[in-house]
């Protein structure tokens, strides 16, 4: 049986050797056949030289250096793309997630009745603007998404080989990573882990609301049958209100005067169609990003040991493009 273990690295200098180190230490109590996997999402640091470091000293750790930054998300997709062990475990190379913890998912995997084993945390951390924001977050999620999402989430998370080949085959170019982990199917099974906070997070507010919209206009449908029936629900109420003083004028001769409430009403509707125009725009965005057809990644170059056995990419015209390997 075989073992990739598979992590990006985005300002993740300072952590590369000691992830190394308690990663393969964890992975070799279950098998001796491992693989490190490390994707370079263009980190502006020195984590790449820090990688290549490792990489010189095992020729079980394969480095994919992408082009430039291209996100959290579509280099978890690059890299899974390269794993070719019997089980893949991911999780995020900062030491917030603990790679000990892999023995734990081996254990619950074993079993034989599930696919996926994932990590979630037993409460959300950080402070009460953002356990806050992400309690909205899943409530908007549960109305207007198409799916429900599970709660506290972490990255780390152990996958049969069988899951990840299906999971790569998504030609989303813009995605929710958690969106994909649950359409993909399977059985997956929730595990409780503890995750630290050793790091400042590189999600700033405006990303992580920039991340909510992209799930609700990227996964849900419901949002647009909303938008259609708000607009049915004000066109029939203007019908009726129309009908109402019509009638009132030619029973009662009292016409209809001032002008506080046509303002009131132009900037209501004025208003109701800039959002509508506004949530179909974001909509005519995601299908212009989907036509493109551009590659997840581009990949600068491979850097593995001569006799390292990684597997070759899966699908790489219609992942992303590899400009050179070493």
């Amino acid at each position: 049986m075989k073992i990739s273990i598979v992590t990006t690295l985005y300002r993740s200098a300072p952590y590369v050797k000691e992830f190394h180190r308690r990663a393969i230490e964890a992975a070799r109590k279950i098998t001796d056949d491992v693989e490190l996997i490390m994707v370079n999402d263009g980190s502006p640091d020195d984590s790449l030289e820090a990688a290549l470091q490792v990489q010189r000293s095992d020729p079980q750790v394969v480095v994919v250096d992408l082009s430039r930054n291209f996100g959290h998300y579509k280099a978890i997709m690059t890299g899974l793309a390269y794993a070719s062990g019997d089980l893949v475990f991911l999780i995020d190379s900062d030491l917030e997630e603990q790679p000990e913890d892999l023995a734990l998912f081996y254990e619950r995997f074993r079993r034989g009745d599930c696919d996926v084993v994932y990590g979630v945390q037993q409460t959300r951390r950080g402070g009460l603007l953002e356990r806050a924001g992400g309690t909205v977050f899943f409530a908007l999620v549960d109305v207007l998404g198409d799916r429900p999402l599970p709660r506290n989430l972490v990255t780390s998370r152990l996958m049969s080989a069988a899951y990840v080949r299906e999971l790569i085959r998504h030609r989303d170019r813009e995605f929710v990573m958690s969106d994909l982990w649950a359409v993909t199917g399977f059985r997956q099974i929730p595990m409780v882990v503890a995750k630290l906070a050793t790091s400042p997070s590189t999600y700033s507010i405006w990303r992580r609301i920039d991340l909510a919209v992209k799930h609700l206009t990227t996964s849900s449908t419901r949002l647009l049958y909303l938008v259609f029936y708000t607009g049915l629900l004000i066109f029939t109420t203007s019908i009726g209100v129309v009908i109402y003083f019509l009638l009132r004028y030619l029973t009662n001769g009292i016409g209809v005067s001032g002008f506080a409430s046509q303002i009131i009403s132009l900037w209501f509707l004025g208003g109701l169609i800039t959002l509508i125009l506004g949530i179909l725009g974001i909509y005519m965005a995601s299908i212009l990003a989907e036509t493109k057809r551009r590659p997840y990644t581009i990949v600068r170059s491979v850097h593995r040991s001569s006799n390292s056995s990684v597997g070759e990419l899966m699908q790489p015209a219609s992942l992303f493009d590899t400009e050179g390997q070493e």
